[in-house]
């Protein structure tokens, strides 16, 4: 079992990296069982294929512990859906000492990251993320939140958790275009901290039947809690974390919650930061054309029709801008990002071109 720490003082935690941990998570708790009630806030089609044997186990060691589920959807980061979970809350009795377990992807870890930061002013919570994209980068670091009609994300809070288990063969049954489209966030890690690491992906996604995802996901934990444990509230070092993010927000938000999945959006949002970098003279042809490659890798869907005004709309409310100005995270070189506060609507807009 690999144990990787997120080092915040009175904040810190431990991310436990193994296959078939899931099973070993009640035990693993069990010292922290004092009388409290446990609440597993998941999907139902997640409590299907692990979380009814999941409960059955935690029920086994002694918890009280009970489920609520939402809709298997990015529309379960909706207002809506928080305030019928929290009046679920209470229906079952929770207080102040409930435990939350956020069972699922991002969604759910936001969703249920944000209910355990606001219910009775904070309660401690658990994840265990079941998608490469939430093991590898929403699980950790304490971002949740909800999504509004102005964008993606815009309520919520920095509230870390308590622990984050990740089993990587939980990824087993998803299809295999979700798990690649989570490769995404694994690149972002090497692009913007590690070039060895991106030289490794480069050659993993060469033969996909045989990609190491607990080796991939191990360092681009590593990475993440490093950067977390140095600037947990997004002040500096953190924001290098956003690469991608800025206009892959902006384009699934255009394009619509399940039209496009979150890991390709990024990836998409790569692309673009990429080509605005080059276009400044910062990231060498070479380095760039090798970028892409990689990305390419992914096949990611074609981009052809977007909304200029709307992507623009969105990108403009992004909870990343301070004093009124975008900050974009670049690429001086490869594993070396830079924050650049000059890109315009118009590069933007050019840097449309590589989606399709």
């Amino acid at each position: 079992m690999s144990e990787i720490k997120v080092n915040l003082k009175q904040n810190s935690y431990s991310i436990f990296v193994e296959k078939g941990i899931i099973n070993q998570i009640p035990r693993m708790l069990k010292d922290k069982l004092n009388g409290q009630k446990w609440i597993i806030i998941s999907q139902y089609n997640l409590m299907e294929i692990f979380g009814f044997k999941l409960l059955s186990e935690f029920n086994n060691e002694g918890f009280e512990i009970d489920y609520i589920t939402t809709v298997n959807s990015e529309n379960a980061k909706s207002m809506n859906e928080y305030n019928r979970i929290i009046t679920q809350l209470f229906e079952l009795g929770c207080d102040r000492s409930t435990v939350i377990i956020a069972l699922g992807g991002g969604v759910i870890g936001d969703l249920a990251g944000f209910i355990a930061s606001s219910f009775m002013r904070g309660v401690k919570y658990y994840q265990v993320p079941t998608t490469l994209l939430s093991m590898v980068d929403s699980s950790i670091g304490g971002k949740t939140g909800i999504n509004i009609a102005e964008g993606k994300n815009l309520i919520g809070a920095i509230y870390q958790p308590s622990g984050v288990f990740i089993d990587p063969r939980l990824l087993d049954p998803l299809p295999k275009d979700e798990v690649v489209s989570g490769l995404g966030e694994v690149i972002k890690y090497g692009a913007i901290r590690d070039r060895k690491f991106l030289d490794k992906l480069s050659e993993w996604l060469d033969n996909m039947d045989e990609f190491p995802f607990e080796k991939a996901i191990e360092i681009s934990v590593k990475i993440k809690a490093e950067i977390v444990s140095i600037d947990e509230k997004e002040l500096g070092l953190r924001k290098i974390l956003n690469f991608g993010h800025t206009i892959g927000h902006g384009l699934e938000s255009t394009i619509g919650y399940g039209k496009i999945r979150h890991g390709e959006a990024v990836a998409m949002g790569i692309l673009c930061s990429s080509w605005i970098s080059k276009k400044f003279g910062i990231l060498s042809n070479q380095e760039y054309d090798y970028l892409v490659g990689i990305i390419n890798k992914l096949n990611l869907p074609k981009v052809s029709q977007i909304n200029h005004e709307t992507l623009l709309s969105f990108i403009n409310k992004d909870k990343k801008k301070q004093n009124g100005i975008i900050q974009f995270i670049l690429l001086n070189r490869l594993g070396e990002p830079i924050i650049n506060k000059n890109v315009s609507e118009n590069l933007i807009l050019n840097s449309l071109k590589v989606l399709k």
